[in-house]
């Protein structure tokens, strides 16, 4: 038939005539690519309003509370946001988990005038249940909709698009707050730019395909599950607890969001002023675009087998992450949060600011390429959308149990060259666990294709004339 096939509409039972091609409103690609301006619009701008240290406020005591409610909230509804969004679709869990952002936003721009921390602590509570009904159906989304060979190359494309986000949200309070070097808060403008990206954010949730309608270019449909029960998510939701699968990567989900605290807060925050950190900000998701990208090419095309690709990615990883934390350790013993050096501005401080800045930036590459390498491992566990959403919800879920104990060490003033020797062991201990669980649950594509010849010959007619059904 070509690049042209006849497609019936799995709702409707129409049989439309259509262009096989991957630019489809319906392909895998574009819905990709719909849930990674999502994410721009909306965790983007989360990320640059809080990679620029305390949320863009001196005292960081506001965003740290703010945020261990978040991900104290983040870790239960991520963990159930897989069954929600079995059982409500994209659609609306989507749109219910991207409004909660606007709110948080706001919080800290009423912040800004009352000094109350209260509305930012619900705030932030709010906020932790909707990123955890986002996640769980983003991660569904980009682990099952791509084909099974390209689900690395599928990551990186959402990781870029999702990232320009923190770009263009680190360049909002570069631009604001330009002409601002001493140590204020960031102006109303600011959180009222990432406000209005937030909102863009929830309205495009509406444009996001329930799996059922997602074709790819050879025909096949994602999934054609009917929506779940209430009863069945929870079984299933508890079952992951006691799966070893997901306890292989409970380090792996613990460490992948740890590091942001001490990141935001304590490099970016204490070394650089306000404009220079929301410029480093730009740099730092610009970087975790190159990362993905990376990554993605050697998780899909490195070699035929589909353990070797896992194998040499998380190799690769394990040995940038070695050297990055390497060099922030070297950077740390430079100071302390009781004799902190004075703050870098990137045009006055010459060659002070480069070392810092660099760090920095690797900061971003190391953690798009250690995220990646989660996904492309959860993606390669499963390939429906029911399994794999599940699968998503419990590595956010732990992500943010994580997160959440991460604010508060660094609330509580542990020492900062603790926080970094805590983060730099979590990512170390993950990758020898990563590498089994590849060993032993994912399977190369001969291995799968064996499997499905053998469940097409135990058809019931080649039973029914035996016994082959009554063997003990």
């Amino acid at each position: 038939m070509g690049e042209e096939e006849y497609v019936r509409d799995a709702e409707t039972g129409e049989t439309q005539f259509r262009k096989k091609t991957p630019f489809r409103y319906n392909s895998p690609l574009v819905q990709v690519c719909m849930i990674g301006l999502v994410c721009f619009c909306c965790p983007g701008m989360f990320n640059a309003l809080s990679g620029m240290g305390g949320g863009g406020q001196v005292d960081h005591t506001a965003v740290n509370n703010a945020n261990t409610a978040l991900y104290t909230a983040f870790a239960v509804f991520g963990i159930l946001g897989g069954g929600i969004y079995n059982i409500l679709g994209p659609r609306y869990t989507l749109f219910a988990g991207c409004s909660t952002y606007v709110l948080y936003a706001g919080a800290f721009l009423f912040y800004n005038h009352y000094k109350h921390q209260a509305f930012a602590i619900v705030a932030g509570a709010v906020l932790g249940i909707g990123a955890g009904l986002l996640w769980a159906g983003q991660g569904a989304i980009m682990t099952s909709y791509p084909p099974q060979e390209r689900k690395g190359t599928y990551i990186a494309i959402f990781w870029s698009i999702f990232n320009m986000g923190g770009v263009i949200g680190g360049l909002i309070p570069f631009v604001m707050n330009y002409n601002r070097t001493e140590a204020v808060s960031v102006n109303d403008g600011t959180y009222i730019g990432f406000m209005f990206f937030m909102a863009i954010g929830t309205v495009l949730t509406l444009g996001i395909l329930p799996p059922s309608r997602v074709v790819r270019n050879d025909g096949s449909r994602c999934t054609n599950i009917k929506y779940s029960k209430v009863t069945t998510e929870l079984i299933e939701t508890l079952k992951l607890f006691l799966n070893w699968k997901m306890l292989l990567l409970v380090p792996a989900s613990l460490a992948s969001n740890f590091f942001y605290s001490y990141q935001f807060n304590n490099v970016n925050g204490l070394l650089f002023n306000l404009r220079t950190s929301g410029l480093n900000n730009m740099f730092y998701w610009g970087a975790q675009m190159l990362g993905s990208v990376g990554i993605g090419y050697i998780f899909d095309y490195s070699f035929e087998s589909r353990r070797k690709r896992g194998f040499t990615g998380i190799g690769v990883v394990a040995l940038l992450s070695t050297g990055i934390w390497a060099g922030g350790l070297a950077n740390q013993l430079t100071y302390s949060s009781n004799d902190l050096p004075e703050k870098l501005d990137f045009k006055i401080s010459g060659s002070r600011y480069a070392g810092p800045f660099v760090l920095y930036f690797s900061y971003g590459l190391l953690d798009a390429m250690f995220q990646s390498m989660c996904y492309w491992v959860i993606g390669a566990l499963a390939d429906d959308s029911e399994t794999l959403s599940r699968y998503a919800g419990f590595y956010k879920g732990i992500q943010s149990a994580g997160g959440a104990a991460a604010w508060q060490i660094d609330a509580h003033k542990v020492p900062l060259l603790g926080q970094l020797i805590i983060n730099w062991s979590l990512t170390t201990v993950s990758y020898p666990l990563l590498v089994l669980l590849v060993m032993l649950a994912v399977k190369n594509k001969n291995e799968v294709e064996d499997e499905e010849t053998k469940g097409s010959a135990l058809t019931p007619s080649s039973l029914s004339n035996g016994n082959e059904g009554n063997e003990k």
